[in-house]
């Protein structure tokens, strides 16, 4: 393994450890803009760049969310299969939302406070 592809390797570790505490976060910032199924939040995860995130992975996110009551459920027929499950922000997940955010403010400033201190 040459040192590029090892440092790739060991910055995709760190990326995925990193973001196992903020993809919830994530997820209800995207459902704070409108709601959506599983596959619409993974696609738009994708989007954003998060590429190695897997879908079981937004699913489970999204049992967990559910089952804290941070989101309300529909359930909308679908063309092909089982009827979708559309999330939506309720008012307790946008109070878990706004305090994710303000706990994401503190870290990062302490962590530039940090990186600023290395120069």
């Amino acid at each position: 393994m040459s040192l590029s592809s090892a440092r790739r390797c060991s910055v995709g570790k760190q990326m995925t450890e990193m973001l196992k505490g903020t993809l919830e976060g994530i997820v209800l910032a995207i459902l704070s803009g409108h709601p959506a199924y599983g596959y619409e939040i993974t696609a738009r995860l994708r989007e954003m760049g998060f590429s190695d995130i897997a879908e079981g992975t937004v699913y489970a996110l999204l049992i967990r969310v559910e089952q804290k009551s941070l989101v309300d459920v529909e359930k909308h027929p679908s063309e092909k299969g089982p009827p979708r499950k559309v999330y939506s922000l309720n008012v307790q997940g946008q109070e878990y939302l706004e305090e994710f955010w303000r706990t994401w403010r503190f870290l990062t400033g302490r962590l530039e406070q940090l990186h600023e201190g290395e120069k």
